[in-house]
């Protein structure tokens, strides 16, 4: 029975699209061109919104939590999120430097745009990621030894991407389709130094979605039982990993989500069950037979793999777009351009989008998520809508391309 726990969670939010489109034709700088692209104005509504609702309560309790009740736990912070709590609410970030300055938290590494960066540039991934490790070192003083990726994306050559990079594990989500009948609660080899720490998907899931719902059979979700779980699940370390807006944001206050946080460490130690850094996990435990990695890309998000993001027509539509829009940034060789093709590869423009002809529990978390100032839209014009976006993009790098070939300036990547 398990005895050992790794709490991981995530911070990020998306930097959402404009929409309707608006034409860049008159945009003559990059930065003109992200003002026509991002509503940067929405941005900061939900940044400060989650910000009120979850990053500072929560942020708060669990320092309070490590100094007092001896929790250890792993959080990773996005670069899509830090750059907008800069602008718009940059007490957060003061807020996680204090908890992170505590000995009991470790921060993991995240992809910094949240992108599908992965499937198009493996080589500016790995740049990407050492980009992100730099400076986190340099804000907030440690030195990352663990890391995620995009929505815990990992395949073969993201496995071994990263293990050339010299990180000691990454985060996996513990699908049946990845364990192969293994118990998700370990450490496991991955084939070169790399180590895997497979996310418990139904543990984690428990609190992540189900904690609201009336209709589950443990509804209302106490801490007590919920470490009893954990104490009695085979295997040597169990992982959690959990969005960290379920705490005040996904699930609201009045839900009791922070009590269930504020009790759960006593209930833990309570159950003989101990919290670890996932660099402290490493340190107990050898890893176990090494796990054979998918070809194609497990995710966290819906049945595990990378439907929830190209499922749909739609999607896949998008995702071409971002091929192009990518590409063409990286032949200008214009820094400022790729920033902007990197921004547009968010995981976010797709996730936005999973409900387009669907329903079901999947369809309804996607459209949870879509901005409510979108849908007077509807649901043929948002999706028509985000696409415009795109196509305005690929034309105005196209013209500045044009331009420099009239002025005789040489076209290729820096």
């Amino acid at each position: 029975m398990a005895r050992n726990v790794v709490i991981y969670l995530v911070m990020h939010q998306p930097r959402r699209l404009r929409l309707p489109a608006v034409s860049l034709t008159e945009a003559t700088s990059a930065r003109e061109m992200a003002e026509r692209l991002f509503d940067d104005d929405m941005n900061a509504y939900y940044v400060q919104k989650v910000a009120r609702t979850s990053y500072r309560p929560t942020l708060t309790r669990l320092r309070d939590l490590v100094l007092h009740e001896g929790l250890r736990l792993g959080i990773g912070i996005s670069w899509s999120l830090i750059w907008q709590l800069e602008r718009w609410a940059p007490d957060v970030l003061d807020l996680l430097a204090m908890l992170v300055d505590e000995a009991g938290v470790e921060l993991v590494g995240v992809e910094p745009y949240h992108s599908f960066l992965p499937y198009l540039d493996i080589k500016r991934f790995q740049r990407r990621m050492t980009w992100m490790s730099q400076h986190v070192k340099r804000r907030f003083g440690q030195s990352l030894q663990v890391t995620d990726t995009t929505e815990m994306m990992m395949n073969q050559e993201i496995y071994w991407a990263l293990d050339k990079l010299g990180f000691r594990a990454a985060f996996v989500d513990g699908r049946p389709h990845v364990l192969k009948g293994r118990p998700a609660s370990d450490v496991f080899a991955g084939g070169g130094s790399l180590r895997l720490l497979a996310r418990h998907v139904p543990l984690s899931d428990d609190v992540g979605y189900r904690f609201t719902d009336r209709h589950w059979d443990a509804y209302p979700l106490m801490a007590s039982t919920y470490a009893g779980w954990i104490k009695n699940t085979p295997g040597r370390v169990v992982v959690l990993g959990w969005d960290f807006e379920t705490f005040g944001e996904h699930h609201r206050v009045e839900s009791g989500i922070f009590e269930f946080l504020d009790h759960l460490p006593r209930e833990l130690t309570q159950a003989g069950v101990a919290t670890h850094t996932p660099s402290e996990a490493l340190d107990l435990f050898e890893p176990t037979e090494g796990l054979n990695l998918p070809v194609e890309s497990s995710t966290w998000a819906g049945v595990g793999d990378v439907s929830f993001f190209l499922g749909n027509p739609v999607q896949q539509r998008i995702f071409r777009l971002m091929h192009h829009a990518y590409h063409l940034a990286v032949v200008s060789g214009e820094t400022e351009l790729i920033d902007l093709a990197l921004w547009l590869l968010q995981s976010d423009h797709l996730h936005l989008i999973q409900w387009y002809g669907r329903t079901g529990p999947e369809a309804e978390v996607s459209a949870y998520f879509t901005p409510k100032e979108w849908w007077p839209l509807g649901a043929d014009g948002i999706v028509t809508q985000m696409a415009q976006v795109y196509h305005h993009y690929v034309a105005k790098v196209a013209d500045r391309l044009q331009e420099r070939v009239s002025l005789g300036s040489v076209v290729g990547d820096r």
